[in-house]
């Protein structure tokens, strides 16, 4: 109960929370940018109700994701002030450009788009949503680019004045690999998650023979992109693996609870640790296949945790440098067989669209498959911020040492209660709206949007 771990504890569930909805609002906004604009290219009206019905569950899920957002940042401040004061020079760069550059545009632009149809020209209300999709995408851009400086600190040199970082290559921080990984993993991802929500509502409404027009073509385009999408998250993940190997051996050796440096290298196929979660049992491998997941051979030697360890003992100071590996170990195997599953389900689900697949029976199953990207979403982030410990940022700053010098733990415990109870009642407001409109359908998206105006239908044609 200590403010170390009472601040991590905070920031872990606010950041978590708040992920819930980020690729949702990534991916979501691609689809209703496609659907609107094919309303106006051929005026099926049916364009039209999937532009407003998806549209309306992006905006609620949007609503919360900003709110959320906002308190991460105070966070910064708040309870990471030695950090703040350590990186402030670097971090608060592209979270400015986030800010000024990317969540203002998606802010406006979306803006002109709820509140624009019928009002602005054909051309200028189709152009909104494209913009605001963009702006939702280079807003994560700028935050995973900062993150990746965390996970791979470049660009940078230590002022021996001040003891701060300081940035002075700002192009070495833009074209850092690691944070374009993860940006390709996490739009691929948000592809994947709004796919997934599209499928789900979708087969609710089509085994009610609702709409069906409207819900099997949205079925039918959420298939084909879940499958592309969930695919591209499998590369990604493996190209973010390699480059783990490379940069963070630590957290790639924590994540397969290698313990000794080995050529070739085993996977582990399952693996019992005592109640540490630092120390194996039992394990079960599959011979030489980790060496080919971090290097395309079967050959090449993957560093354990015992030798690494050492190794940054002698380079940073005594101290524990392994991360919690049954957190490591496990979040990374949910966020894997889960991925695995997606990529099976949208397969079979192509298949099944030469058929009459609105009267199968399997079809009834299909609405629970909306719970699988966020299960992988959430353990896929935990993954990449845990296996980073103890540092905060990786082999310059640790934790412990980023914490505000001056909070308590009743101060602590105080905020973390507020924030569970309020971000419980957003999650239960959120859950409802989402529910209420999903059930709802097309019609009450429609009912609720602005009326077109005759004259000025068409007058940019």
């Amino acid at each position: 109960m200590d403010p170390i771990t009472l601040s991590r504890w905070q920031f872990g569930l606010t950041t978590v929370y708040h992920f819930l909805f980020v690729p949702l609002t990534l991916g979501l906004s691609w689809y209703v940018a496609f659907f609107q604009t094919r309303f106006y290219q051929t005026r099926d009206e049916s364009f039209h109700k999937m532009a407003k019905f998806w549209g309306k569950l992006f905006l609620i899920n949007f609503a919360i994701g900003v709110v959320t957002g906002i308190v991460q940042e105070f966070q910064f401040g708040m309870n990471w002030s030695e950090y703040s004061r350590f990186v402030g020079d670097i971090f608060g760069a592209p979270l400015a450009i986030e800010a000024l550059m990317a969540f203002f545009l998606e802010s406006t632009f979306l803006g002109v788009w709820v509140f624009g149809e019928g009002k602005v020209p054909e051309k200028v209300h189709s152009a909104a949503i494209w913009l605001a999709a963009i702006g939702s995408n280079l807003s994560a851009l700028w935050i995973l680019l900062a993150n990746g400086w965390m996970q791979h600190p470049v660009g940078y040199e230590i002022n021996t004045v001040t003891g701060r970082a300081e940035l002075v290559n700002f192009f070495a921080l833009v074209t850092n690999p690691k944070g374009w990984l993860f940006f390709w993993h996490t739009i691929a991802a948000g592809l994947t998650t709004a796919s997934f929500l599209i499928l789900g509502v979708s087969a609710y409404h089509i085994i009610r023979k609702n709409h069906l027009d409207v819900f099997k073509r949205s079925f039918q385009t959420a298939t084909i992109v879940g499958l592309v999408a969930s695919t591209l998250v499998f590369f990604g993940g493996h190209t973010n693996g390699q480059y783990m190997y490379e940069t963070q051996p630590m957290k790639f050796a924590a994540i397969e609870a290698h313990w000794e440096t080995s050529q070739p290298a085993d996977f582990s196929i399952l693996t019992i640790g005592d109640l540490t979660g630092k120390q194996e049992v039992w394990s079960w491998r599959m011979p030489k296949v980790l060496s080919f997941l971090a290097c395309n051979n079967f050959t090449c030697e993957v560093r354990g945790v015992n030798d690494i360890q050492a190794e940054y003992a002698a380079t940073y100071g005594p101290g524990d440098y392994v991360p919690l590996m049954v957190v490591t170990y496990w979040t990374f195997r949910f966020m894997m067989a889960i991925g695995f599953l997606m990529i099976l389900l949208t397969f079979l689900f192509l298949l099944a669209l030469r058929g009459k697949y609105e009267n199968a029976k399997w079809m009834k199953w299909v609405p629970w498959v909306i719970a699988l990207p966020y299960i992988s979403n959430a353990s896929g982030w935990i993954l990449t911020e845990m296996g980073r410990q103890p540092w905060i940022v990786q082999g310059l700053l640790k934790v412990q040492d980023a914490v505000s010098p001056n909070l308590t733990t009743v101060d602590l415990l105080i905020s973390l209660i507020g924030y569970v109870v309020v971000y419980g009642s957003l999650a239960g407001a959120m859950v409802y709206l989402m529910r209420k409109y999903a059930v709802a359908g097309p019609d009450a998206a429609m009912h609720e949007s602005v009326d077109v105006a005759p004259a000025v239908v068409g007058a940019d044609d």
